[in-house]
């Protein structure tokens, strides 16, 4: 089986999370700056087979769309162009990186390492991918 990759995307980085072979484990994969987002996919689509691309999209309580709601709108389209073989769903992120601070809080991790966006991005699209999986099942 391919795997499944997702993306917390953020206007400067974005938090990128994979499965395993099996589609059983969400891994935090890596944080890249959104400028190299679609190079280091590229590159990672190379040495790995992904059937599936899962990216968060921000709504506010009301579904109604966030500011960051059209820069993951022209992300999906850009996506979508560069890797047409590989689908693009979204998954609602509403309180990702709350829930991932949470999650780090319980995990006990030292509060410098929780206030690393970096390590917050990673941690959230983790969790978005696994809730993905969860909800397969």
């Amino acid at each position: 089986m391919a795997r499944i990759i997702c993306i917390d995307f953020g206007g400067k980085r974005c938090g990128l999370a994979v499965t395993d072979p099996l589609q059983i484990i969400a891994t935090a994969l890596t944080t890249v700056d959104t400028k190299n987002l679609y190079t280091f996919l590229a590159d990672y689509f190379l040495k790995e087979p992904v059937e599936l691309i899962l990216i968060g999209e921000p709504l506010n309580l009301d579904n109604t769309p966030t500011h960051a709601t059209p820069l993951v709108k022209k992300a999906i389209e850009t996506l979508e162009k560069k890797f047409p073989t590989i689908p693009v769903i979204t998954v609602d992120e509403r309180y990702s990186s709350k829930n991932a601070v949470r999650a780090m809080v319980e995990m006990g991790m030292k509060k410098n390492d929780r206030r690393d966006k970096k390590t917050i991005d990673r941690v959230a699209a983790t969790m978005l991918l696994q809730e993905y999986l969860s909800s397969r099942s």
